[in-house]
């Protein structure tokens, strides 16, 4: 699947790029040959792309509206649905420990070799293919976001509001993790001043909060219902 993306790149980088740290520790390798320093080149490449593609798609939109969708289009919980979306959770190679804790799971890894893979193809010289692999898979989630801000940035969005309020921060709580192994459903409940406002599920903890921080907000009534 990388290849019909992105075309022939450099094997040994593409390899890197899938190697999370959990393998090189548990095998005594380098840690040069795990994906994080490509990793942190990607995120470069990432938001330079994206930067790019959200400049033409919204024209009269000002620096920081656009930051907004941007800081949400390169997270965790985005890059995430896209790497599976391509398959790249099946290919990462994982120390036997971080498999069998649930780590090709893990928002966190998907993400991260999601962007050590766009700075091992960029080092390929496959620029092109990446800003076109930016614009299918990733921008299109924008529109979504432009629309509906307040449900991707409900956790900041609670936060700002409770703080504001008595200067204190609200808690999630996991009420519960259901399913198999590999695909677990996490239920958390969001509580403030002693009250718990909302319970929602997620497929991941992250994504379980901020579904029931955007509930709280409802609740509250910062957001419309």
């Amino acid at each position: 699947m990388l290849e019909k993306i992105f075309g022939s790149g450099d094997k040994n980088l593409v390899k890197i790029a899938l190697t999370h740290p959990s393998y090189t520790k548990e095998h005594n390798l380098s840690d040069l040959e795990n994906y994080e320093r490509l990793e942190f080149f990607g995120d470069s490449v990432l938001k330079l792309f994206t930067s790019k593609l959200l400049y033409n798609k919204y024209p009269e939109s000002l620096e920081g509206e656009l930051s907004k969708i941007r800081s949400i289009l390169v997270s965790d919980a985005i890059l995430a649905k896209v790497a599976v979306e391509i398959g790249l959770d099946k290919l990462i190679i994982l120390g036997p420990s971080e498999e069998k804790q649930g780590g090709r799971k893990r928002e966190s890894n998907i993400a991260c070799s999601l962007e050590a893979i766009l700075g091992a193809y960029y080092l390929s010289g496959k620029i092109n293919e990446i800003e076109q692999f930016i614009d299918n898979y990733i921008i299109k989630y924008s529109e979504d976001i432009d629309k509906h801000f307040a449900k991707y940035n409900a956790k900041d969005i609670l936060q700002q509001y409770t703080q504001g309020q008595n200067k204190t921060r609200p808690e999630y709580r996991v009420v519960s993790v259901s399913g198999p192994a590999h695909k677990p459903v996490f239920k958390v409940e969001v509580v403030w001043e002693e009250q718990v406002l909302a319970i929602s599920e997620g497929k991941s903890k992250k994504e379980a909060e901020q579904n029931s921080a955007y509930e709280a907000c409802k609740v509250l009534g910062i957001v419309e219902k």
